[in-house]
Order: structure tokens, then C-alpha cells, then sequence
């Protein structure tokens, strides 16, 4: 081929516009696999097919490649991509590198375009998309949804006795070809199908989704379902474009689809070439009689005919026709689908359920399966995962609990009055730890609520302090399974990243041990402050709550019986004293501990100047747990001072001051009593004669029944102020010892089980509200949960080995923490269903509104306000490549301990279900056999200590699902690991309860693992953008990476030759 120098050096010279692309590249020769010359930066402009290379930018070309008869290869690597362009005569490779991975992309798509093949494939696509729209009918018709009859034969299968998320899709179909004809006989295929969407309105094709690629045969059968979500603008002119490819290198397939633009077809060069394609419109098949359709792939140009395509309306809830005898062995050879992605709107399947469910999950994913049993016949099996809005929510809600209950400590310390200089100055110290604190949830809260966008926490943000209170990828992962002759059935997994404190780090350790290791030093703090337990400092706590939350309430009855006296009403008197006489006892009840007794020895002696009575012993937390034998006090009741300061204490005066409220009441009894007998003799005398004189001078005695009660209430308000005010400076003074005793350790363990909690309470509200929607018409299981409580099992995959290890132990304390929550279910009186969170540290409850329909479905005792109790227990087997290293060199201590912990919590929870519930509370294939029998496994594989048994989580799942429990799997991040044990659960659950075919299971979990998707992946639709790198997986369960299984024999092998050399060459 001939050029002119002189034109191609002019052509060089052009200005920068008159290129379709340049820039600068580092280019050198290859030959095999070695680079003839290190690699030299070039200027490169591409002109059509011709690419100058120039030493600048303003020099002239020194060499011009013509792009003909070559091809672009493309390699990755950690830390780039780079080119070679491959020439069919045999000339060395031309390597070239560009400067940044999307730069080298572009670079590649346009040397692969800039050729005749790249010009004849732009001309067949234009030919395809012409011959398409002139098919279209004009774009000014009316545009019409599916009517609301085929709507409903579309999408409302009928469900027995099912509870579900999702509304149904517009539109599911499934995929099959016949007779594919290859370009070479000898040629076995490897087809996937892209679906693709003709819109009538803008007459713009769209790429919508793509098969599997299913290999070696000519009638390949896809697994893999297309859906159309409910929100997806699908009409009856809707046109569907089904395009066959024949893929040659998966490889290169793979990787050359996620670098395309969505506008541009792939080319045959890369991989794959086009075989033929079909469009259909969306009302022919809705509209068909059999509900399938048969259509005739074509090539682009129209002409030859190169095989069948079928399509099957899908419809969930009904039994698909046909068995699958006759694909059985057709497909034995063929891998496993690939499932389509979208995104769905998550319901219920009556409206009523539908907002207070979507007030809690946002952004659903949905897939569809069709696997055969072991009978030949079809089931359908829908995947659904969804974000949920309780990542943020709760956590929120917790820090501004966390503030107001500081606050109001802080307040408490302020409030202890004088104190001696050394008890001051410690007072002083502890106030300004505890304001700084204060500042960083303030700051913390504040951050949160400037968050907008994702509404869960992705694995590469762990580590940032804004967000640490936010829980990691908490998803819910949902399994509908819809079989031939067994019910529907839906299976909930609550995936979440194990909560930590990854801010903080692990460096000392997790809560266990750092927990364990601060109450050891506090033991030791000698005279500097008073040692109290924690058993004692939670009841500080408990007293100091039970005050603020007792005292308006007794006041506020209080009043309600001055109110009732005014009025003269014996009914309302009644019922008011009744609620007063309730609550002041409760409040009495409060203080009947040793602890307040000896917390007010203990701050009088912190006073100036005290002097004792007796002599002042601090009793220890022993002697502090002793009975107390009280003394009888004066009948008169006499209003107490102030503890002095300067005078001699006696350390009966809190008896006596206690005990005055309680003969406040006595005294208002008898009051109210007498008045009332009074009221019944006048109601008497009225009914006779005209009264008597000295009758008269009676009733004149009780007529004004609110000048004779409130000299009472206002000795009751004052007796319980002086009590209010003694026992929360007591018990302010234990909650300073405590805080003193540890500072600054205390307040920062304090932070990290804050943070911990907050994590494990989002997935814990997530997964009660998920269980009660989908278990509300089960009326075994809500008396379950009223009367024992839920079981809550965590499924752990954390290896015991280096930072894990502190994971470990921050997940055990937080869902430990998770005993003292209670839940409260109450009826929604607004359109907000979000849930509410009350109470402080170490006692929560979280209330759950439904809407009123579904609130009346609840028993009687969960309707009034009962506490729902929750039981969780944790079960961890370390799986990964470090727990081999744990288990042959360190120490697997942690994880029996665990495990063995919560057998027994798990044994308690069983013991107590079945002392409380019939027989017949569970289903029928659920017999309590069948329980005792999995518990005594459960506990015979924990004894036996044996390396990742794996068979301890399949027991305790199964356990957890025939005690209607909420199940969780946690691992670091929530996605490698823990999609490989949800898959593989689901997997296990099809074949044990659903009878998938044994000769399927391996291809149906390889299906629901596969990381492979349908043409190109945008990172737009990926959660984990902005943190992935080319080899790194995202967190979608739908796309996890295989475990690293390496062989433990092995791995030793290598760490000893790996020594050996490491000796050898520094000796």
C-alpha cells in the first residue's frame, strides 16, 4: 500500500479538532511476551485508521500505524490497564500505555472502531435499528399502560397464607432457542440472549438485560428471568428486541462489556458475534392464548433464518405447564443462569400493609430463578434484597437519647452540692471528660443529619468517624419460593456487617476483653475513689430513672385527686387514689435497696467538715448486697432537712425519710376512706326523713372534700421531694465514683459499646418489624411472641485470628446488650410508620406502629402495650484463610466460648417455650422431637471442638427457623463471606424442603453466586462505587467472589519453605 509522505506529514500537522482522538501514550514493540525497548512516551493522534505517533506535540510524525487487519487487546491489573494491538501479518505487537485506566479504556474503544470491520458493524447496527422503526407506529399515537385487567392477570398471583414485600412485576418472561445455526459446523455455541427495549414514544433502543451464557448446544435453555419492575414504563406498543450472541472468549467478554458505552453495540473482535435476533411487542404475548410466543431469529440484514426463540410468560404464583424431562439431559452440560437485575418497589400483598413497610425498605433488587425438583416439574424461586432506612433511623434516634441522658447526668453532678476539695476536683475533672463527650455525639448527630443519598453504609465507609454508628451493608435478603405441590414459602435473612467499632480499631482488643480488663483496674484504684460494682452502678442508673420517670407521674395523679375532690365524685376519687396508691408504692419499692443507704454515708462523709454519728465503714459491694432490718419509726411524720453538713449524722434519717411517704399515702387513704362512708350515710340519711341536727352538723363536717385532701397531697409531694432530692444526689455520687474510677477509659468504652450497640440494634428493629408483617396472620406465632419472646440467632462467619478477633468481641457484647431491649407494638397515628425509640442506656424500648387494619389483627395482650421480650443468641465458625492460621497457630478460645455461652441461652429459650406453649403451636413437620434432637447435635459439635464446623450455623439456623426466629449473618463487610453461607443456605433449604433436583443443586448455587450480569454492569447501579477495584467484588449478594479455600496442609507447607528462605537469606 502506497501513501504520500508529504500528505500524511500535513495530515499530521492538522489542528487538535480535526483528530477523532489524541494524547499522550507510552508505546513500544512486543514480541511474545517480551518488550523489545522499555516503553517511550509518545504524542498519538488517531485519524480515522490511521494513528500518528509524534516525540510532541508540535513535531512532526516519526511513525504512522495503519489500523487495518489488526485487533485490540486489552490486559488488567492491579494497577492499570494497558493495550497491544495484534496485527494479522505478523508484525511485533505494539504495546501502549496510557496515564490513567479510563483514559487507556477510551483509547481502546477507539482503536477498535477505527477500521472498516468497526465501520461495517456501525453500518449492520444502523441497518437493524431502521428496520425496527419502521415497524413503529408513529410516535404521536396515544400512549397506553397494560390495562388494568391484564395488569391484575400479570402480576396479583394468589398466595396461601403469604405475607410479601414486593409488589409484582409488570412483566416476566423466560427465554429458550432451538436449532441456533453456528458460522463453522464444527462449532459448538455458546449463546446468551440480550433483551433490549424499543420505547414507542422516543423510538430509542435501550439495553435492558442479558441471559447467561449457556454452552455447547444448539438449544440452549435459559434459567434466567426477565422482569419488568412495576414502576418500569412498559406499554402495549412496547416493542422487545431479543438479540442472540455466540460468545467465543468469556474472558474478553467480560471485561470488554463493562468498558462499553450503553449506546454502542460490541463488536464481533472481542469476544462475541452477533447470530441473529426478534422483536416482538408487549401485547402479543400478554394477549396470546398459550401466553408464549415463537419467534424466528434473523440476521441483521433480514434475509437468513438462524434458529427459534421462545417465549414463556411468567406469572409467580401459577404452576408453569410441561415437565422438564426433555431438557433435563439437554442441559446437563450447560452453567449455570444468570439472573436479571432490577429494581422493584417492596410491598405487601394487600394495600393495607404496603406504607408502614416501605416507610422501612427502600430500593429492592429483584431476580428470578426456575430450577426443576426432583419430580420434573418447574419451581420459581424470586430473590429480593433490599436497603432499609432503619441503617440511619435508629441510630439517630440512639445518639439523641445518649445526649439527653448525658445532659441530664452531667446535670445530676452539678447538682451534689458542696463537696470536699479532692472530691470537687475529681467532680470538676469528670464534668469536663463528660462535656467533651457530649460534644462528639452532638457533632456526630449533626453530621448524620446533613446525609443524603444511600440509605445504608457500604463496606469501604467503615472506617469513617461520621458514619460509625451506622451499621455496614444491612440489607434484607428474601427467598419466595413457589413450588409445584407445596405451599409458597418465603425465607428472610437480615445480612449486616458484624458491628464494631472499626474507628476505633483493635489494636487492645474488642469489648470483651477491654471490658474485662477496665473492671480489673478499677478494683485497684485505692483511695483515690470508692469502688462500686457494675451490678451496683446499673442500679444507680435504674434508681435514677425510676425517679424521673415515677415522679411527674405521682404528681400528676396527685393532682387528678384534687381534681376528682372538687368535684365531688366518689367514682373518680376512687380511681385516682387507686392509680396514686399504685405508683407511690412502685416509688417506695424503688428504694428499698442498701445501696442508697450507703451512697448517702458515702457523700456526707464527702461533705466539708462532716462528723459521724457512728463511724463511717464503706461497705463494700458485698455488704452492700446484705438484707436490711429496719427500724419502726415515729407515727408523726415530720418533714426532713437537708443532709447536713456540719452536724452529726444519723444514718437512720433515710429510713425515717423513706418511710414518710409511705405514711403519707397511709394518711391519704384513711382521709379519702372516711370521706367517702361519710358521702354513703348522707346518700342514706337523704332517702328518709328530713336529718336531725347532729346529722346535719355531720354532713357540714364533710362537705368540702378538697379543703380536707390537700393538706395531705402537699405533705405526700413534699415527703417524696425530700426523698427525690436524697436519692438522686446519692446515687449521682455512685454514678461520679464510677466515671472517676476509669477516666478517660471509661467514658471511651463507654463511646464503643454505644457505637457497637447502635449497629446491632438497626438490624435487630429491622428484623422484628420484617418478622411481624410477615408473620401477622400466624396466630401461633404472635402468641409465641407475647408470651415467650422472639428468638434472635446470629449467624457469625469472623475468624479469631488478628483484628477479627476484636470484632468478634465487640459483636458478642452488643448482641448481648440486644436482652435488655423490649419491643412495643402500638397503632399508628399518623402516616410516619418509622419506629420510636425510649429509655436510656441498658433498657430500651422500641416501639412499632402499624397501621390501624393491621394493628387489629394483633392479640389482645400485645394490642395493650405488653413488652415484647427479644432473645438473641450468637454462633460463630471462622471460615476464611486467617481462621486456618487461628487454628493451627493461635488460639480458637474466643469462638468456644461464645458458642458454648449461647447453647446455653439457646437451651433456656427452648426450656422456656416449651413450659409456656401447647404442643401444637408449631407445624406439623416441626415436632418437638425434632427440636430436641437438632439442640442435642447443636450442643454435641460444639463439644467437638472440631475446625471450621460449619455444621454448628446449618443447626442453629435450622433451629432458629422451627422456633420462628429472626435470622442474621454477619461477616466483616456482609458481602464475600456471607453471601457464599446465604446462598448456600438457600440452596440447601430448595433441595431439603422443596425437592430441587439433586443433579441441580450444584448449578443452582453457582447460579445465585455468580458474579457474571447481563451485558454491562454500569457503576452507576453498584453500591460499593467509588471503593472498587478491578478484581474487588461488590457488596451485593448477587455478585460475591468465591471464598479463597485453602488447604491447611498446604498453607503450612508454604509458611515453612517460606521461613527456610527468608533464614537463608540473611544468614
Amino acid at each position: 500500500m502506497r501513501f504520500n509522505a508529504k500528505d500524511l506529514v500535513q495530515l499530521a500537522r492538522c489542528p487538535s479538532g480535526c483528530f477523532d482522538k489524541e494524547g499522550k501514550l507510552k508505546i513500544c514493540r512486543v514480541v511474545g511476551d517480551e518488550k523489545l525497548i522499555e516503553p517511550r512516551e509518545r504524542w498519538c493522534r488517531l485519524k480515522g485508521n490511521l494513528l500518528f505517533l509524534m516525540k510532541n506535540k508540535s513535531s512532526d510524525a516519526s511513525e504512522v500505524v495503519i489500523l487495518e487487519r489488526c485487533w485490540v487487546v486489552e490486559f488488567r491489573s492491579k494497577t492499570g490497564v494497558s493495550i497491544v494491538l495484534k496485527f494479522q501479518s505478523g508484525e511485533p505487537d505494539l504495546y501502549l500505555e496510557a496515564a490513567s485506566k479510563p483514559d487507556c479504556e477510551s483509547w481502546a474503544v477507539a482503536l477498535g472502531e477505527a477500521n472498516s470491520e468497526g465501520l461495517q458493524n456501525k453500518i449492520q447496527h444502523l441497518q437493524r435499528l431502521v428496520m425496527e422503526i419502521k415497524e413503529e407506529r408513529s410516535s404521536d399515537e396515544a400512549q397506553q399502560f397494560l390495562p388494568t385487567s391484564q395488569l391484575d392477570s400479570l402480576g396479583e398471583p394468589q398466595f396461601t397464607s403469604i405475607q410479601r414485600i414486593a409488589n409484582e412485576p409488570k412483566l416476566e418472561f423466560s427465554l429458550a432457542c432451538k436449532d441456533l445455526v453456528a458460522a463453522t459446523r464444527d462449532r459448538k455455541l455458546n449463546t446468551f440472549i440480550q433483551v433490549s427495549v424499543v420505547h414507542p414514544a422516543e423510538h430509542i433502543l435501550t439495553r435492558y438485560s442479558s441471559t447467561e451464557i449457556v454452552e455447547g448446544t444448539k438449544d440452549p435453555l435459559f434459567l434466567t428471568g426477565v422482569t419488568f419492575p412495576p414502576e418500569y414504563p412498559i406499554y402495549e406498543e412496547t416493542k422487545i428486541k431479543l438479540t442472540v450472541y455466540d460468545v467465543k472468549d468469556k474472558s474478553q467478554d467480560t471485561v470488554r462489556t463493562s468498558v462499553l458505552p450503553d449506546h454502542k453495540e460490541p463488536r464481533a473482535d472481542v469476544g462475541r458475534s452477533f447470530l441473529g435476533c426478534a422483536t416482538f411487542r408487549v401485547v402479543d404475548l400478554v394477549k396470546s392464548k398459550e401466553q408464549q410466543l415463537t419467534l424466528t431469529l434473523r440476521t441483521s440484514d433480514g434475509g437468513k433464518t438462524v434458529g427459534t426463540i421462545e417465549v414463556n410468560l411468567v406469572k409467580m404464583g401459577e404452576l408453569e405447564e410441561g415437565e422438564t424431562d426433555h431438557i433435563t439431559a439437554d442441559t446437563q452440560d450447560q452453567k449455570c443462569a444468570l439472573v436479571h437485575e432490577c429494581t422493584a418497589t417492596e410491598g405487601l400483598s394487600g394495600k393495607d400493609n404496603l406504607p408502614s413497610l416501605n416507610a422501612v425498605l427502600r430500593n429492592p433488587v429483584c431476580k428470578l430463578y426456575r430450577f426443576p425438583t426432583s419430580d420434573n416439574k418447574w419451581m420459581r424461586i424470586r430473590e429480593q434484597m433490599a436497603e432499609t432506612t432503619l441503617s440511619f433511623h435508629v441510630p439517630k434516634e440512639l445518639i439523641n437519647l445518649h445526649i439527653k441522658e448525658d445532659m441530664r447526668r452531667n446535670q445530676e453532678l452539678k447538682d451534689l452540692g458542696e463537696l470536699a476539695p479532692h472530691w470537687d476536683n475529681m467532680r470538676k475533672s469528670v464534668i469536663a471528660h463528660c462535656d467533651q463527650m457530649l460534644s462528639m455525639y452532638q457533632d456526630t448527630l449533626a453530621e448524620l443529619g446533613k446525609h443524603t443519598g444511600s440509605s445504608f453504609k457500604s463496606s469501604c465507609s467503615k472506617g469513617e468517624k461520621t458514619l460509625e454508628f451506622i451499621p455496614i451493608n444491612l440489607h434484607l435478603q428474601r427467598m419466595h419460593v413457589h413450588s409445584p405441590r407445596l405451599k409458597d414459602a418465603l425465607y428472610d435473612v437480615i445480612t449486616v456487617g458484624a458491628p464494631a467499632a472499626h474507628f476505633q480499631g483493635f489494636k487492645n482488643g474488642g469489648l470483651r476483653k477491654l471490658l474485662s480488663k477496665f473492671e480489673a483496674e478499677r478494683r485497684n484504684t485505692g483511695y483515690q475513689c470508692i469502688y462500686y460494682s457494675p451490678e451496683n452502678t446499673a442500679k444507680a442508673k435504674e434508681v435514677l430513672s425510676n425517679i424521673n420517670h415515677l415522679q411527674p407521674l405521682i404528681s400528676s395523679h396527685a393532682d387528678l385527686l384534687l381534681s376528682s375532690a372538687s368535684q365531688r365524685s366518689p367514682d373518680s376519687l376512687k380511681n385516682s387514689l387507686k392509680m396514686l396508691s399504685e405508683k407511690t408504692e412502685l416509688f417506695v419499692h424503688a428504694f428499698k435497696d442498701q445501696l442508697v443507704r450507703s451512697a448517702l454515708l458515702a457523700l456526707y462523709t464527702a461533705r466539708p467538715g462532716c462528723v459521724l454519728k457512728k463511724p463511717a465503714v464503706h461497705r463494700n459491694s458485698a455488704e452492700e448486697g446484705d438484707d436490711v432490718q429496719h427500724q419502726d419509726h415515729p407515727s408523726q411524720i415530720k418533714r426532713q432537712d437537708s443532709i447536713p453538713h456540719h452536724s452529726e449524722y444519723d444514718e437512720e434519717e433515710w429510713d425515717r425519710v423513706w418511710a414518710n411517704v409511705a405514711k403519707s399515702l397511709n394518711c391519704l387513704i384513711a382521709m379519702v376512706d372516711r370521706l367517702l362512708e361519710k358521702d354513703d350515710i348522707s346518700n342514706i340519711k337523704e332517702g328518709e326523713n328530713e336529718p336531725s341536727a347532729a346529722d346535719s352538723k355531720v354532713l357540714h363536717t364533710g362537705g368540702d372534700w378538697y379543703e380536707q385532701l390537700y393538706p395531705l397531697v402537699i405533705t405526700l409531694k413534699d415527703c417524696m421531694g425530700e426523698v427525690v432530692t436524697r436519692a438522686k444526689q446519692s446515687m449521682a455520687f455512685v454514678l461520679l465514683q464510677e466515671l472517676a474510677c476509669g477516666l478517660p477509659q471509661c467514658l471511651m468504652l463507654t463511646l464503643r459499646r454505644d457505637i457497637v450497640f447502635s449497629q446491632a440494634l438497626a438490624g435487630l428493629v429491622c428484623g422484628f418489624i420484617i418478622k411481624l408483617h410477615t408473620g401477622l396472620h400466624d396466630q401461633g406465632f404472635l402468641q409465641q411472641l407475647h408470651t415467650v419472646g422472639l428468638l434472635v440467632q446470629y449467624e457469625g462467619l469472623l475468624s479469631t485470628y488478628s483484628e477479627e478477633a476484636g470484632m468478634l468481641e465487640d459483636m458478642a457484647v452488643g448482641i448481648s446488650d440486644l436482652q435488655k431491649v423490649m419491643f412495643k407494638v402500638i397503632e399508628a397515628k399518623s402516616e410516619d410508620f418509622l419506629p420510636i425509640i425510649t429509655g436510656r442506656r441498658e433498657h430500651y424500648i422500641i416501639e412499632v406502629q402499624l397501621p390501624a387494619k393491621m394493628f387489629e389483627l394483633l392479640p389482645q395482650e400485645i394490642k395493650e402495650g405488653k413488652l415484647l421480650r427479644m432473645y438473641p443468641v450468637l454462633f460463630n465458625v471462622g471460615i476464611n484463610e486467617q481462621q486456618t492460621l487461628a487454628e493451627r497457630f493461635g488460639d480458637t478460645t474466643l469462638q468456644e466460648n461464645i458458642n458454648q455461652e449461647n447453647l446455653e441461652l439457646l437451651k433456656e429459650y427452648y426450656k422456656l417455650f416449651t413450659e409456656k406453649m401447647p404442643p401444637d403451636c408449631l407445624p406439623h413437620f416441626q415436632e418437638q422431637n425434632d427440636l430436641k434432637g437438632l439442640l442435642g447435635s447443636l450442643h454435641q459439635n460444639i463439644q467437638a471442638k472440631k475446625r471450621k464446623n460449619v455444621e454448628i450455623m446449618w443447626l442453629a439456623a435450622t433451629i432458629c427457623r422451627k422456633l420462628n426466629g429472626v435470622r442474621f449473618t454477619c461477616c466483616k463487610s456482609a458481602k464475600d463471606r456471607t453471601s457464599m453461607s446465604v446462598t448456600l443456605e438457600q440452596c440447601s433449604i430448595l433441595r431439603d424442603e422443596h425437592q430441587l433436583h439433586k443433579d441441580f443443586f450444584i448449578r443452582a448455587l453457582d447460579c445465585m453466586r455468580s458474579r457474571q450480569t447481563q451485558g454491562a454492569l454500569n457503576e452507576s447501579d453498584d453500591p460499593e462505587t467509588g471503593c472498587l477495584t478491578d478484581n474487588k467484588p461488590t457488596s451485593r449478594h448477587f455478585y460475591p467472589v468465591a471464598l479463597l479455600l485453602v488447604s491447611s496442609h498446604l498453607l503450612v507447607v508454604w509458611l515453612i519453605l517460606s521461613l527456610a528462605l527468608l533464614l537463608a537469606k540473611y544468614q
